[in-house]
């Protein structure tokens, strides 16, 4: 339980300075320095000083009171003679608590909602994106009563029977933040995930409950800070002072400007423009191996041989069967809008990308996406959007269909509302993308952003392997360097991690023998002949032990290890010898000027140990 407290601690800080909640910032940045009246923020005076009001100066209090006046209103003492009263204390203004109602109605109404909104909406039969205009609704009626006195007073009527008069008076800065808490859709990470999706379904355990209070808090900490920060800015700089209304009308004002701004979606674009400085250590924390024992019971078990694959790997892998695209709700940019089934992409490479329309994660990888379907289409990709929400208003189709549009997404797209797929594919992030081979078997998964020209150089790999003839054009990524995109790429001698297999089925972990295939080897395919024993670190060669590979590089190495010698045959001459000594140690087997493409034959001594292919 502690070490479930603690990654939703550091899931909510890591959140609350994303770049996803910018849009804000201003609003609690100045929430929490707008007091009431006209003279917000002003120190407290005495009450003998002129112009001293109650709390910020509010109407109705002379700055005088009854133990500063003589009997008739009058300043002379018995006799009077004039008395001289003795210097009254300084009285102390009530504290401006706005900050932390602010905070607390956010965090609250965040909380809540994220995790009894779907069960709540569902039950009354209301739209999906009800609470979304509540929250705009709410923020416009704050922003104006920030203008408009009156229209304040009517937003606090409801705090109005609460016993203390300070409670009451911060009762607009809770609502507010209620408001916002409908608003803030932060970047997710598998903590939000977690918390979210069994939100979504219902399944709400202590185990929950204890990640999202801790999650709220984690964020609620950085938030407050923000917003004790602009207490202390209105409270010290003078300009603030003498200016307290025009700060209320202007902080109005830019909330007004902010609901208009969310609705239209304008904010995202400001968003999409800043890097996501936070992924990095989002992953380190939430996405690391005591994080995903203590949120794997909140995912589906079934697919485990997805386990073999590993967040943006640096060689394709064997992870599997692709689970099925299923409780999908609805398709839509296929033709009649009917679903697409994977089975019938064999022969094609497919990315299957998980994404929701409003995170900002996702909308900044789109791009990518785009150059890839159209850069690719000829060359056998497809791409299908899987859009899992996160919130209950991007269940709602046609938001779905329009944040769609706007970002330029023209592929199929499954509207997987209930998750199911996202189950399926053991997903913990927005984005996810997941590379799918010719055969219908995972090779590549990549979480998050970045890492674009990775992607893109396993896409052409597995275009390859499904076409060996194919002609790609130039890779779409800036820093992608040409020859690393050509060329072969690294590949273990392992039962379950080898790729570009051809030949005998391999045997696991016992000697069998194999032999090669007729005809040519395509590109990046190897194969066994001989006997040889398959492990999952590495194939030992028994007698006769042969292995072929045809590979594109300007050199290929071999971590070998044990005693004996391997010929090195290039093309079907014998090139050199190698020998081989002791412990696993890199062998330089071929070392051209220039890269080519060559057919590698190497004939092993038996007992001898191979691990792992690169090339240069």
């Amino acid at each position: 339980m502690v070490t479930l407290i603690l990654i939703g601690l550091l899931g909510g800080l890591i959140t609350a300075v994303s770049p996803c909640i910018l849009p804000v910032l201003p609003v609690v940045f100045l929430a929490g320095g707008t007091g009431k009246g006209e003279n917000a923020g002003q120190p407290a005076r005495s009450p003998g000083t002129p112009g001293a009001g109650g709390e910020g100066g509010a109407a109705g209090d002379s700055g005088r009171t009854a133990d500063d006046r003589g009997s008739g209103g009058s300043a002379d003492g018995a006799g009077g003679a004039v008395a001289t009263a003795p210097p009254a204390a300084p009285a102390r203004a009530p504290r401006n608590r706005r900050p932390y109602a602010v905070v607390a109605g956010l965090v609250v109404s965040f909380a809540f909602f994220t995790l009894l909104g779907v069960t709540i909406i569902s039950a009354l039969g209301l739209p999906q994106d009800i609470l979304r205009y509540v929250g705009l609704g709410l923020l416009v009626l704050i922003g104006l009563g920030l203008i408009f006195p009156p229209v304040e007073r009517l937003l606090e009527k409801p705090f109005a029977r609460l016993p203390q008069r300070q409670v009451n008076k911060e009762g607009g800065a809770f609502a507010l933040g209620l408001g916002l808490g409908l608003l803030y859709v932060p970047c997710a990470g598998p903590v939000l995930a977690a918390i979210t999706i069994a939100g979504a379904r219902g399944e709400i355990s202590s185990d929950i409950v204890v990640l999202t209070l801790s999650f709220a808090v984690g964020t609620a900490v950085p938030l407050l800070l923000f917003a004790l920060a602009g207490r202390r800015v209105a409270e010290r700089v003078a300009a603030f002072r003498r200016r307290a209304r025009g700060l209320r009308i202007a902080a109005g004002c830019l909330m007004i400007v902010l609901a208009v701004g969310l609705a239209l979606d304008v904010t995202a674009a400001i968003q999409r423009s800043l890097p996501d400085y936070t992924s990095g250590v989002q992953k380190k924390i939430e996405d690391s191996d005591a994080a995903r024992q203590q949120l794997s019971g909140l995912y589906d078990n079934s697919n485990k041989e997805l386990s073999r694959c590993e967040d943006g790997a640096d060689e394709l892998r064997s992870c599997g069967k692709a689970p099925a695209l299923e409780g999908i709700d609805s398709w839509f940019n296929t033709p009649g809008d009917r679903p697409v089934d994977l089975k019938s992409l064999r022969g094609k490479v497919t990315l299957v990308d998980f994404w929701t329309y409003s995170c900002i994660n996702c909308q900044r990888a789109v791009p990518h996406l785009r150059d890839w379907e159209r850069t690719y289409r000829d060359a056998g990709l497809r791409i299908i959007g899987v859009h899992s929400p996160e919130f209950a208003f991007e269940k709602k189709r046609s938001n779905v269909v329009a944040g769609a549009e706007k970002l330029g997404v023209d592929w199929p797209v499954a509207l997987d509302n209930n998750l199911t797929t996202w189950d399926n594919y053991r997903n913990r992030f927005w984005p996810a993308k997941y590379l799918i081979d010719a055969e219908g078997t995972v090779r590549y998964f990549k979480f998050g952003e970045g890492e674009y020209d990775k992607t893109e150089k396993m896409i052409r790999e597995l275009l390859r392997q499904a076409d060996p003839t194919v002609a790609l054009p130039k890779p779409t990524g800036r820093a992608m360097d040409d020859l690393a995109a050509d060329r072969t790429p690294e590949t273990y001698l392992s039962n379950l991690r080898i790729r570009g297999y051809v030949g005998t089925p391999l045997v696991d972990d016992k000697p069998a023998a194999y032999r090669f295939p007729e005809g040519a080897l395509p590109l990046n395919k190897l194969s066994l002949d001989g006997t040889w024993t398959a492990g999952y670190e590495q194939f030992t060669a028994g007698k006769d032990a042969r292995l072929a590979f045809t590979y594109r590089a300007k050199n290929a190495n071999l971590v070998l290890a044990g005693t004996g010698k391997v010929t090195v045959l290039v093309n079907g001459e014998v090139t050199k010898t190698v020998s081989v000594k002791g412990s696993p140690t890199l062998y330089r087997l071929t070392d051209d000027k220039d890269a080519r493409t060559a057919r590698l034959e190497l004939r092993v001594d038996e007992g001898l140990q191979a691990y792992v292919f690169t090339f240069g």
